[in-house]
């Protein structure tokens, strides 16, 4: 389904295009990025945003790929959520948001570390509403992305502030004690609503 929806969109500029790997990445002879994974991400309303690619990169490495647009200019948290179910009827009753279904970071579980498995750099988005992003990484096994629930990709209304923020600053107590980040903080990075998400399909 992801191969036939990418293809399709590769018509309105919402793909990305292959690009070689740098030196000492990949391996010596015969490299061609290969996709491993994608998901379509839509808003609310179910309109396309755009698309997210996972290829292997070399060495145990992945290249994810974001192009999106009809976004609202500035940075964006991005993350990968621990269920691949996209509802927007699914509203986060402490939040109003919807894909709640998505469920958490991808790695959050109950220990709140950050970052978590499916953190990314946010993304920034051009005054014409479009954004392109590509990072290496090296910390998402396929394992978790093709569990039993899935997984899906998420992207927020607010910037992701990656928890950053010093001991001196206060907050009134909660269960991660009275300065630093509070524990909303560091489950979602003040990344505020989500106004973007796509189930993630691993290619076989």
């Amino acid at each position: 389904m992801f191969r036939a929806t990418y293809l399709a969109l590769a018509a309105l500029g919402l793909t990305a295009t292959g690009a070689a790997a740098p030196a000492g990445d990949a391996p010596r002879t015969g490299y061609q990025p290969r996709v491993i994974a994608g998901a379509v991400i839509k808003n609310a309303k179910g309109k396309t945003l755009g698309t997210f690619q996972l290829e292997a990169y070399g060495r145990g490495k992945s290249r994810v790929t974001v192009h999106v647009r009809g976004l609202t200019p500035g940075f964006h948290g991005f993350h990968i959520h621990n269920t691949g179910v996209c509802d927007p009827k699914s509203i986060d009753p402490a939040t109003g948001s919807p894909f709640a279904s998505a469920g958490d970071h991808l790695g959050h579980g109950k220990a709140l570390r950050h970052p978590a498995i499916g953190d990314f750099p946010p993304i920034l988005v051009n005054s014409d509403g479009t954004a392109y992003m590509t990072v290496v990484i090296d910390r998402i096994p396929r394992r978790r992305l093709a569990d039993r629930d899935g997984s899906a990709v998420i992207i927020h209304a607010k910037p992701d502030n990656l928890a950053h923020i010093p001991d001196r600053y206060t907050h009134p107590k909660d269960s991660t004690g009275t300065k630093g980040p509070d524990e909303a903080s560091r489950r979602t990075g003040d990344a505020g609503a989500r106004v973007g998400c796509g189930v993630i399909e691993v290619v076989d």
